[in-house]
């Protein structure tokens, strides 16, 4: 298994050495591999299992780096930037040569952010090149938010986990990309639409792609526990499934008739923000189960309930 700690001087020497370092963020934990080496990369995707044709995420740490590797920003990105950054908010620029093309899967752009995580930031204020790094687990799989859950996914795979304690947002940062100046939501995520339009008015919002995405995360099935799931009215669900191995995944109450050890309340205040915490935590102790069938339900399509809503679908999606 993998060492978990906390010392970025180590994990600045593996990077340097064209090894992958799993790194906290805000959001989920990353599989961290330096965005201007091709063998780096490829080995994010070995690890991963992941298809060569879903982009990937480039870190750094401040603003004026990202000039190092992309071609423009428009105005509307300097604004979102100025109010969200650190954060959970990517956002999707031409790149220049330097980024390999498979970390955009061919595509002339490259999804950009800077994390909201000081030993994060700490380490990629220590190197010279940004970090690819999408989620830290296996493709397709719920994403990790503990060090352990790495540990637990690919802990076998790579050499060190740097730990920074239980991620604050819990779902993956929302992606925006920019057509001239006309911005759209590509994915939905830790950074709330109601907040970027407060910044830039009225957004478009474009999600998924069955095939070649133009942004990272866009898969009709993705973030899925192994066990299937199905979304719909909890206690109708129920009814219909009875004789069934059947965990439950719910917003705010448990339910009677399944036992308490197989339910997972996301949130017993109804706070949508404590949920989105919440949400692969409880789907992936529920997956440990030996269950038939996790159901669930969808909460308020509003701030993070949207992407709380968005990943309970691809969960979904699996099954067909």
């Amino acid at each position: 298994m993998a060492t978990i700690g906390t010392d970025i001087t180590y994990a600045f020497e593996l990077l340097n050495r064209e090894e992958l370092v799993a790194i906290p963020t805000e959001t989920v934990y990353g599989l961290a591999g330096n965005a201007f080496n091709a063998l780096s990369v490829a080995k994010i995707f070995k690890v991963k299992e992941r298809p060569s044709f879903d982009p990937l995420i480039v870190h750094t740490s401040d603003l004026e780096r990202i000039h190092e590797f992309v071609v423009d920003i428009p105005e509307k990105a300097y604004d979102l930037a100025t109010a969200f950054w650190p954060g959970p908010l990517t956002m999707v620029f031409k790149k220049k040569a330097i980024i390999p093309d498979l970390v955009t899967s061919g595509l002339d752009t490259v999804a950009v952010r800077i994390p909201k995580h000081a030993l994060t930031l700490e380490l990629l204020k220590s190197i010279d090149f940004p970090l690819a790094a999408p989620s830290a687990n296996p493709f397709g799989y719920v994403s990790p938010t503990q060090a352990t859950h790495v540990n637990e996914q690919l802990g076998a795979k790579i050499p060190y986990i740097l730990d920074g304690g239980p991620c604050q947002v819990g779902v993956e940062s929302t992606i925006v990309g920019f057509h001239g100046d006309e911005a759209t939501v590509l994915r939905l995520g830790g950074c709330k639409v109601e907040d970027i339009e407060r910044i830039v008015g009225k957004i478009n919002i474009r999600l998924h792609a069955s095939s070649n995405p133009v942004a990272p995360g866009m898969l009709d099935s993705h973030y899925a526990p192994l066990t299937p799931v199905r979304i719909g009215n909890i206690e109708e669900l129920i009814a219909q499934y009875q004789g069934k191995r059947i965990g439950v995944l719910s917003f705010d109450r448990y339910y009677d008739g399944i036992d308490p050890i197989n339910q997972f309340v996301l949130s017993k205040k109804g706070d949508l923000d404590e949920a989105a915490t919440c949400l692969f935590t409880g789907l992936r102790q529920l997956d440990m189960l030996n269950l038939q069938l996790i159901i669930s339900e969808y909460v308020q399509d509003i701030g993070l309930g949207r992407a709380i809503n968005d990943r309970l679908r691809r969960a979904e999606a699996k099954r067909n």
